[in-house]
């Protein structure tokens, strides 16, 4: 019997877990129920921010996942990893954790503003659930991201993991939304992104300037190997980018999970 193709979804927000009930969250929850049901095996990763409830949702720590330490700019982050099953579908959720970006704290920013360090908890983040998911010894044929946060997954498989054979014949779809930010990333972000495997070369598109969200989101297009947009009002420029890229890509639909079925199984088989 053939097994089944294997998706990872690394989704910034996913509804239930953060009580704001909106379409791209929801979507991010239907998604994975969706394709399991139609013979994908599927795992799923999100940041594990700080207003997730872990008792009501029934998080615990995989103590045997757990443990890692990332380094960014020469700094050591612990990496710890939480699962809970997402009910009735029973399907996993594995969540990202650190004590200095995740704990206590909300999505993007508090009563103050944006947080300062979102840069490091999106590196954190993308590569977090990389490293997890090798760990796991579950190798994905298809990623699908949504959110910025996790707009560096698709550089950091094509520029470092694929150079495994376990990444190797993995391909990267980036969801495009209008889920923002507005304070950038500083100019060293490009020395936070680089990590061993890669060279300076990889981060020139965002070397020495304040990094936008259209400039990180053009870091995604750029790596990615199709696109799916998944709001009406995804960024214009960011549109245009996707369109000279010549890269596959599926419009709006309201978000019809038979057409995003159509699209992934096309891309798997390119």
């Amino acid at each position: 019997m053939k097994e089944p193709r294997r998706i990872l979804f690394i989704s910034q927000e996913i509804s239930p877990y953060l009580i704001e009930e909106t379409p791209i969250r929801v979507l991010n929850r239907q998604l994975p129920e969706f394709f399991q049901n139609n013979g994908f095996e599927t795992r799923t990763f999100m940041p594990k921010f700080g207003e997730i409830n872990e008792r009501r949702n029934q998080l615990h720590e995989v103590i045997r996942l757990s443990g890692m330490n990332l380094i960014i700019e020469d700094t050591d982050h612990p990496l710890l990893i939480k699962v809970a099953s997402m009910q009735p579908a029973r399907m996993q959720v594995y969540f990202i954790d650190n004590e200095d970006y995740f704990w206590h704290r909300k999505g993007i920013g508090d009563d103050k503003g944006e947080y300062a360090d979102n840069d490091e908890r999106c590196v954190f983040f993308a590569r977090g659930v990389l490293e997890t998911v090798k760990k796991l010894r579950w190798t994905p044929d298809l990623i699908i991201c949504s959110g910025w946060m996790s707009a560096l997954v698709p550089l950091y498989l094509k520029k470092v993991f694929y150079k495994t054979p376990f990444f190797e014949h993995t391909k990267v779809i980036m969801s495009l939304d209008d889920n923002t930010y507005q304070k950038p990333f500083g100019t060293k972000f490009a020395n936070k992104v680089l990590t061993e495997g890669m060279v300076s070369n990889d981060v020139r598109s965002i070397e020495g300037f304040p990094v936008g969200y259209e400039e990180l989101m053009r870091l995604a297009v750029d790596h990615a190997d199709a696109l799916v947009m998944v709001s009406p009002q995804v960024n214009q420029r960011v549109l245009n980018y996707v369109e000279m890229s010549g890269k596959a890509s599926l419009p709006f639909d309201n978000n019809n999970p038979e057409s995003y079925l159509d699209f992934v199984n096309k891309i798997l088989q390119d």
